[in-house]
Parts: structure tokens; C-alpha cells; sequence
């Protein structure tokens, strides 16, 4: 599934301190949660979050949901629940696919729920993800494809540390008219760690 920032039909509400992965200033990422699978299908459902992801928009049961997030756990693919910090509110969804160890790269895509748009959470999400990246998996190069008319997903890639470095001219059919895919790309020698490299970095005993 390709990236961008999506809108959900239903929301979730606060609840107790989840599992966490990575926390940072207003957003954490953990685990998924069997018991969010109902939210999950909510914006798997709605079709501006499909357009902005560039999947078909095709109805989705929540049986086929549940199977999709169950069948996540590969060795080329790391998933999280995007949370608010504050009242610990599932928010979206984030993911790295195509992962390979080897040539140390990935692909990277999120898509958040409605009322959690323009207010910066995308953006401090991705840097997250960009931070386990490169702190914790050791890849050096992650890409995105984001649609020509996702001008606030563009923003907030940029915004996180990603770059523009090419296009598939005309790839993309929305609303009558096809649209250019654009490809972005985030280098570990050119990302600042905000938050892991405090957490993870191997500490070494004075001599």
C-alpha cells in the first residue's frame, strides 16, 4: 500500500497507557491491538483514506480486516497504532514494507484519522518512524510514493526529513483524471535522531 495521510469514518476514546514502542513529544507508536481491529476497518472503509493510499475503494468486511493486520508480523514489514500521548487516543496507523536488511532500505507509509489532520501529529509521526528506521533497524534509505494532489501529505513528508527525488508521470487515476505518483526518499546520514538515539545507542563501560 502506497503512503499518505488518510481520513477515518469512526474514532476511538481515551483510554489506559498502551503497550508503547516509541514516544515521543505528542504522538507514541505500539503494537496493533486485536481489540482496535473494529477501528482499524473503520478507515480501511472510508474512501478519501483508500484515495490518499492508493488502494482500490472497495468494501472491506471486518473479518477480511482482522486477517490483513493478523498476517503483519514479517520480516519486511513493521506495523504500529499511532496514539495521541495525551488521553493515549489511537490516531492512525503507520508502516514500513519492502523492508530488506540487506540493501537496508524500506518504504514508509501512515494514513490518520479525520480530526487528527493538520495539526502537526503526522509529521512528528513520520520523524518517529524515520527514528526506529534508522536507530533501531539500521536502514539507510526509506522511500514513499505520495499522489500529486496530497499536497498536505507532501508537506508534512517534507517537513519530517523526506525529499523529492522523482515521478511516474500520469500513474495514478482519480476522479477522472490521472495523476502523477511522486517518489520521496529520507537518508539516515541525512536524519537526526529526536528521540532513540538517546534510548538505544549502545553504551559502552569506561575503560
Amino acid at each position: 500500500m502506497s503512503s499518505g495521510e488518510g481520513l477515518a469514518v469512526g474514532e476511538s476514546t481515551p483510554s489506559a497507557q498502551p503497550v508503547l514502542n516509541v514516544v515521543g513529544e505528542r504522538v507514541a507508536l505500539g503494537p496493533l491491538r486485536r481489540d482496535l481491529v473494529p477501528l482499524y476497518h473503520d478507515w480501511e472503509n472510508d474512501l478519501p483514506t483508500s484515495r490518499n493510499r492508493g488502494v482500490n475503494p472497495v468494501p472491506r468486511t471486518l473479518e477480511q480486516v482482522a486477517e490483513g493486520y493478523g498476517s503483519t508480523a514479517t520480516d519486511r514489514e513493521v506495523w504500529f497504532t499511532v496514539y495521541e500521548c495525551r488521553g493515549w487516543t489511537p490516531i492512525g496507523v503507520t508502516w514500513l514494507s519492502e523492508v530488506s536488511y540487506r540493501d537496508r532500505t524500506a518504504s514508509f507509509s501512515i494514513f490518520l484519522g479525520t480530526r487528527n489532520q493538520a495539526k502537526g501529529y503526522g509529521t512528528e509521526a513520520t520523524r518517529l518512524m524515520l527514528d526506529y528506521a534508522f536507530t533501531v533497524l539500521g536502514l539507510h534509505n526509506v522511500m514513499l510514493i505520495v499522489a500529486e494532489f496530497n499536497t498536505a501529505g507532501r508537506r508534512a513528508y517534507e517537513k519530517a526529513g523526506f525529499r523529492v527525488f522523482g515521478a511516474r508521470t500520469q500513474s495514478y487515476p482519480v476522479a477522472g483524471r490521472l495523476w502523477n505518483d511522486i517518489y520521496m526518499e529520507c537518508l539516515a546520514t541525512e536524519f537526526h535522531s529526536p528521540q532513540l538515539l538517546q534510548v538505544y545507542a549502545a553504551h559502552h563501560p569506561n575503560p
